[in-house]
């Protein structure tokens, strides 16, 4: 289960395909021969959520031991902001200008 929250995946039939396709490497990633998609419903049903929240702490307090507690000299907030690119369809966005090249 934390490797299917490390690797995004939605859903265990999603989490099952990834096992699938890295079948050569699951004995390395601590997979057994067979994962079916009824072991990981079991295990997801009988294993206690905590245990996954206490990993989640442990993970945090490392990371947060590790990071460089410096702000930069920056004083007040520091915000961060997704500048992720998304696709627009031209014909609902008419108004948009479209390029093909980047500007030099």
């Amino acid at each position: 289960m934390v490797f299917g929250q490390i690797s995004g995946r939605e859903s265990l039939r999603d989490l099952l395909v990834v096992i699938k396709a890295h079948q050569r490497k699951s004995y390395h990633l601590g997979f057994s021969k067979s994962v079916t998609l009824s072991n990981l419903a079991k295990a997801n049903e009988k294993r206690s959520f905590l245990i996954f929240e206490q990993y989640a702490n442990y993970l945090i307090v490392l990371a947060r031991s590790k990071s460089n507690e410096s702000d930069l000299g920056i004083n007040g907030k520091v915000y961060a902001f997704d500048s992720t690119t998304i696709d627009l369809c031209l014909g609902v966005f008419w108004w948009a200008t479209f390029r093909k090249t980047k500007p030099e």
